[in-house]
């Protein structure tokens, strides 16, 4: 899909882009130009127009104001932030930088900072975190990876977080015959089939190697300091849709110059597949987002662990599952994984590809 600029609708001042998620449909609201264009890029495969059932989420340059929350009680703590309750709404406090409204009700979100970064950040976060909702409804599903395709057959790379997933990706985009899927998290279909997540990819500062500097934007991150960012619309025309299952490449990082392959377990390959899935390990799931509603949410969670344990034995059950230890030469890493690749796509019947 190409990027959609974003836009000022008819009797509204306000910039607006507009996203469909598979499904799920937001429009963002924001008069600074670096946050809505940064979102607009990283989301620039699900533009869409205008949308009746659009959830709005408003991004607004100015102090944060506690006044109104005063009787709110903490519910939900974690690293980036602490999320507080009152009445159907969960006020999200970003260390008095920031403060977002979640509308428990509508799925409305309004955030106000003087903090672009801040601003950029958790929109990011809060896309993230509500469309993962909405895929696990509709039985589509998240994996921790990285997906690629070749002739229509997708390999998924699983690696922890800082395990290189964004590296190796840029490297084995550079053969033509590769596409990419998502750089950190493709999509699982009940029937086991690959669908692509593609987002801006995250690299960090020194990792860029050939990538053109107008290509390339930085942030400040709330956790985890500074990252670059590759523009989607670098790679937008090596963007694969959807792939059917190929390989599981249970990823590991080494000293040795080397790489290496050899066949995975069925039993070493579901207890990744179980991390990186079912539980979700290295997903940003939002905990200040889906945790606000009461104990119900933990036996709604409970549920989805279910329908994603059985697309991933679908998964599984179309694929083939190696160990993959990734050395020091990522040239060499590439080669490996490219090879595997272009030998099980020659082998799969014409009409699997």
């Amino acid at each position: 899909m190409d990027q959609m600029p974003t836009e000022t609708e008819v009797g509204n001042a306000v910039p607006c882009a507009h996203f469909d998620i598979y499904g799920y449909k937001v429009r963002i609201e924001c008069a600074v130009p670096v946050v809505l264009e940064g979102l607009a890029d990283d989301f620039a495969f699900f533009a869409s127009g205008p949308a009746a059932s659009e959830v709005p989420v408003r991004l607004i340059e100015e102090e944060p104001d506690y006044t109104p929350w005063s009787e709110a009680r903490a519910s939900v703590y974690t690293p980036r932030n602490v999320a507080y309750r009152q009445a159907e709404q969960s006020i999200i406090d970003y260390s008095g930088r920031g403060i977002g409204v979640h509308d428990l009700r509508t799925g409305s979100f309004r955030v106000s900072s003087l903090d672009h970064d801040l601003l950029y950040e958790v929109a990011y976060l809060f896309l993230l975190s509500q469309s993962g909702e909405a895929l696990d409804d509709a039985g589509f599903h998240r994996l921790h990876a990285l997906g690629v395709s070749v002739h229509g057959v997708a390999a998924l790379v699983l690696l922890p977080m800082g395990g290189g997933k964004s590296t190796l990706g840029s490297a084995l985009l550079e053969y033509p015959e590769m596409k990419l899927l998502s750089d950190d998290s493709p999509i699982i279909a009940r029937d086991g089939s690959v669908h692509a997540f593609p987002l801006r990819i995250g690299l960090l500062p020194g990792t860029e190697s050939k990538i053109p500097a107008e290509q390339l934007r930085g942030i400040q991150r709330m956790e985890f300091g500074p990252k670059l960012l590759v523009n989607y619309k670098y790679f937008a025309d090596r963007v694969a849709p959807s792939a059917q299952p190929g390989l599981i490449l249970l990823g590991e990082r080494s000293l040795n110059r080397d790489c290496s392959l050899w066949p995975a377990s069925r039993w070493s390959t579901w207890k990744a597949m179980l991390a990186n899935c079912v539980v979700g390990m290295g997903l940003f799931q939002g905990m200040e987002f889906i945790f606000g509603r009461g104990p119900a949410e933990i036996l709604a969670k409970a549920r989805v662990a279910w329908t994603r344990a059985a697309a991933c034995r679908r998964l599984i059950s179309r694929s083939h599952a190696y160990h993959l230890r990734l050395g020091r030469d990522s040239a060499r890493n590439a080669d490996v994984v490219v090879a595997a690749l272009l030998r099980l796509a020659a082998e799969q019947p014409k009409g699997m590809r």
